[in-house]
């Protein structure tokens, strides 16, 4: 039985929630009877215009993310709150992000990868909306936990959407297009936070979704995602708009098909088909890495980095934290240029160890810190060390424990499972971040020396982790990943 036969069944069943694949398709016939190949060229869009498209989601993300941080001060003032107010209202937008994770890969797996970012845009404007209007902290509140819904489906979808239109030889790069948008928002909030009032700074917000809605109707649905629902002739359109017009995609198009047939057999997955390598090696990959990501302790690292700023004399945390959400973004960049020359789990090796040897100063710094008088020129030097082992940090989290959980997470997943276990994933990411958030000021109160040396141990396990576990993905197509774990 053919691949058509097979899903033509549940194909009227499960429709994109937008539908593109028709105009793709005539755009085509058009341009081939005008017999202009360059038209043809000019008409289809590349995988490039789309990630572009996408990564205003995770920049939508990282301006979330960073929004607390030079707001505070204003928030508490005009609004009364007290410490632990405020604390709450930073760590909501994880608890949204949870409850997001969960709904995340059903979501993305009925109505398509558009129609679940469509869906995450929306309660981030009025999220926004609703903190720019706030009166009390219960506004605060529910516009928090409104955008971290939102963000917890971006997470998801974002990183999945891209691996599935991206071809191999740039999936790697393209994939942490994902982080590096978010490392800008972050920074993007930061610069603003300096110049602009907290209301508008919330309004200003709202952008990012504003123009990714609209967007989102110039793109193609994911092929894969197409090809799993039995939407053969969109699934094929959308593809050879994504590779060109001029582009012969016969060999990906067969293998992606037998692919989807090979995984449709059995539609249900049973807790005893887990035991198989192909689904519990990939899964416990996948959830072990983005759990590892937040168990170094990063949020909290960052989330102290004015503390540390202002024990070493600076006098402007705000600028030196946006100096520092700087160097994120440079270092991303870096790694994204590096991921396909390179490979996915040696990026994985370098930047864990940079964590383990950049948290080791931290920790030692305080250590000293603490037994020296305070104004002593040992007691400079440790300040110093401290901002220097800060900045390695986010540099070697940036170069790979940031961006490539994210995507081996949305490669290595197979597809028949990437919705249920995508979200498992997602879930445990944010659970760990919200947990890190929420226990980082009482560690650090109980001894920060210690606290940086538990981050430290953590990083040291992730690089025994990925010498052990992770595969390279680098120039295999989805096919083959997800063909060598069975």
């Amino acid at each position: 039985m053919s691949f058509r036969e097979d899903d033509d069944g549940r194909a009227d069943l499960r429709k994109p929630f937008l539908h593109t694949g028709s105009w793709y398709r005539m755009g085509s016939r058009q341009s081939s009877m005008m017999g202009s190949s360059q038209a043809i060229r000019d008409s289809s869009i590349s995988v490039l215009a789309c990630v572009l498209i996408v990564a205003l989601g995770p920049i939508q993300f990282g301006f979330t993310v960073g929004y607390s941080s030079p707001t505070q001060a204003a928030i508490t003032k005009d609004l009364g709150l007290s410490v632990s107010e405020y604390s709450l209202f930073g760590s909501l937008s994880n608890v949204g992000a949870m409850v997001g994770a969960i709904a995340s890969g059903q979501i993305a797996e009925y109505i398509g990868r558009k129609g679940s970012l469509m869906i995450a845009a929306i309660p981030n404007v009025i999220g926004w909306l609703v903190i720019s209007f706030a009166r009390d902290s219960s506004f605060l509140y529910m516009g928090r936990l409104l955008e971290g819904f939102g963000v917890g489906i971006i997470s998801y979808t974002v990183p999945v959407y891209i691996a599935e239109i991206a071809p191999q030889n740039l999936r790697g790069s393209l994939g942490s297009v994902n982080q590096l948008s978010v490392t800008i928002g972050i920074m993007i909030s930061y610069l603003l936070g300096i110049f602009v009032q907290w209301r508008i700074l919330a309004v200003l917000g709202i952008l990012p979704c504003t123009i990714l809605i609209p967007g989102l109707f110039f793109i193609p649905e994911s092929p894969r995602w197409l090809a799993k629902m039995g939407m053969t002739e969109d699934f094929e359109a959308s593809l050879q708009v994504l590779r060109g017009f001029d582009a012969d995609i016969s060999i990906e198009v067969n293998e992606i098909k037998r692919a989807i047939a090979s995984t449709s057999r059995r539609t249900t997955i049973r807790f005893a088909d887990l035991k198989r390598k192909r689904y519990w090696f990939p899964l416990m990959v996948g959830i072990s890495l983005l759990v590892l990501q937040q168990l170094s302790g990063i949020n909290g690292v960052f989330f102290y980095s004015s503390t540390i700023f202002s024990a070493a004399g600076v006098t402007n945390s705000n600028v030196a934290t946006f100096g520092l959400g700087a160097v994120q973004v440079v270092a991303t960049a870096v790694a994204t240029w590096l991921v396909d020359r390179t490979g996915r789990r040696i990026l994985l090796i370098v930047s864990s160890c940079g964590m383990t040897i950049s948290l080791l100063i931290v920790a030692v710094s305080f250590f000293v810190k603490g037994f020296v008088s305070e104004g002593s020129n040992l007691y400079t030097i440790t300040g110093i060390l401290s901002i220097v082992g800060v900045v390695a940090l986010a540099i070697s989290f940036s170069l790979g424990m940031g961006p490539i959980p994210w995507l081996i997470m949305s490669e290595i997943l197979p597809i028949n499972i990437k919705s249920l276990a995508g979200s498992v994933a997602t879930l445990a990411n944010w659970f760990v971040s919200w947990l890190i958030t929420m226990t980082a000021n009482l560690l650090l109160k109980w001894s920060a020396g210690g606290t940086f040396t538990i981050y430290m141990v953590v990083s040291a396990f992730t690089v025994a982790f990925t010498s052990m576990f992770v595969p390279e993905t680098k120039g295999r197509t989805l096919e083959e990943i997800q063909t060598s774990f069975r």
